[in-house]
């Protein structure tokens, strides 16, 4: 459903003049020519008119801005990248911290550490490191910024050989409700610390990430297309639950699209997109994906030696902002059962950009403990989501209750959530996304440094009584 904008003006009690002229950043406020185009998040069905936007520059700014919210009894939402699937990043009438200022980045390539503020994206993060052959295990597609992806957990092309970006990071700095900068890492905040992985933004403004990093150049990488039955779908999962950890496979189903590299004739069939990053030597990679290759005779082939960056260029449609429906869930392997239904959704849908995607995971990600960090879902295999990113939200209606179709048919399944592959779906699926111990344990950790639940805007936990 469309989101309706409401009056986006503020309280004349609220000084935003004297307020501005404090910030190092930039105010944005309604009637600007800034104002539209940095009111907007990735999907586009959001439609949500802040009071105010705040492009902080520095922590300071960050405290500054928290004070105002809480002082004027505002909302306040935090946006790095905008890709939030709820809107999470904007907020009708109340006050949006945008980061996408703070984007300083230092490299320290022979310590193996990076120390990188929200503002960056996992393309340019990974751009940069990648000039010394390093990497984090970010996500899967460049626009997604560093705060939201890295706070959910982080599930992308190396999360078999390197775990999740989570388990790449080191410490963080963050703001917290009452204007507190601290810092949470192994020794410091602990608890803290154990909240932020996976946790998302429930405890405050995180304004630097250090994490520790990877060598990793050139990759064997790309793609194979093969024709999309249930059994197809079958064996591909089955090849990558059984490759070597340096293999990383996320699968789609889908109409194929006018790529330059889909046969002519082939464009519009439903398909079986298998994507791979081996990270590895390519020679030993070239064993690793045979038995992916060898599941059915292939539509086209585009798997080949490249730098791990490159990897990016096969999810570049989804940096488009536009509407977007979306469900998730986890699963341990893909039985007959779970293969039809996502065949036959995908069968039945409305149009041709939606997919179901099956992230393998397993390997380093699935040697943590499933108490280790908030993110508490290590021993699942699969994160399955059926994505719908159709062009024109005036279709909204047809394309939701195709979805609401399709995921009924497949949630029998699976079970459990991932806090950042959530939508608005309500308390209960962020009590899927934080099972048993684990949300009472968040509830209590939310109520030390947030009581008031001033950071509410994300999946949200609330503070224990």
């Amino acid at each position: 459903m469309v989101t309706q904008a409401a009056d986006p003006t503020p309280s004349p009690a609220i000084d935003l003049d004297g307020f501005g002229a404090r910030l190092r950043g930039r105010l944005i406020r309604p009637g600007s020519e800034h104002y539209e185009p940095h009111r907007q998040v990735h999907n586009a069905l959001i439609d949500r008119r802040p009071a105010a936007i705040v492009q902080v520059a520095d922590v300071a700014d960050v405290v500054r801005t928290i004070d105002l919210a809480r002082s004027a009894g505002l909302p306040l939402a935090v946006r790095s990248g905008g890709h939030s699937i709820a809107g999470h990043g904007t907020v009708d009438g109340g006050i949006v911290v945008d980061l996408s200022l703070m984007r300083n980045l230092r490299i320290d390539g022979d310590g193996r550490r990076a120390i990188a503020q929200p503002g960056l994206t996992a393309g340019e993060l990974t751009a940069a490191l990648h000039e010394q052959e390093l990497a984090v295990p970010l996500g899967d597609t460049t626009s997604v910024g560093l705060g939201g992806l890295t706070l959910g957990g982080g599930v992308g092309w190396l999360v078999r050989k390197h775990g999740l970006t989570i388990d790449s990071l080191e410490s963080v700095e963050l703001v917290t409700a009452d204007g507190s900068v601290v810092t949470a890492d192994a020794s410091t905040n602990r608890d803290l610390f154990w909240a932020v992985r996976g946790g998302g933004g429930n405890f405050g403004v995180v304004t630097r990430f250090e994490y520790r990093l990877h060598a990793v150049g050139a990759v064997l990488g790309g793609a194979v297309v093969i024709p999309a039955s249930a059994a197809a779908l079958r064996g591909v999962v089955s090849a990558a639950l059984d490759a070597p950890d340096e293999l990383t496979v996320i699968a789609q189903v889908m109409h194929a699209p006018p790529a330059p590299f889909i046969p002519a004739e082939a464009i519009g069939r439903l398909v079986v997109v298998v994507m791979v990053v081996y990270a590895g030597h390519p020679d030993a990679g070239i064993q690793a994906v045979a038995p992916l290759r060898a599941v059915a005779d292939p539509i086209a082939d585009i798997i080949r030696p490249m730098g791990y960056p490159d990897i990016y260029q096969l999810t570049e449609p989804a940096t488009a902002p536009g509407p977007l429906a979306f469900r998730s869930t986890y699963l341990d392997s893909i039985d007959d059962g779970a293969a039809d239904a996502i065949i036959d959704g995908l069968r039945a849908a409305p149009g041709s950009t939606a997919m179901a995607q099956v992230r393998v995971i397993g390997g380093a990600a699935g040697r943590v403990p499933n108490d280790a960090t908030a993110y508490a879902f290590r021993d699942r295999s699969l994160l399955l989501a059926v994505i719908n990113p159709y062009r024109d939200a005036a279709d909204a209606a047809r394309q939701e209750s195709w979805l609401e179709s399709c995921w009924a048919a497949i949630r029998p399944y699976g079970s459990g959530a991932m806090a950042s592959f959530l939508g608005d779906e309500g308390d209960e699926r962020v009590r899927e996304a934080y099972p048993g111990a684990t949300y009472g344990r968040l509830a209590e950790i939310k109520r030390r440094y947030d009581p008031d639940n001033v950071f509410h805007l994300n999946q949200n936990i609330h503070p224990a009584s």
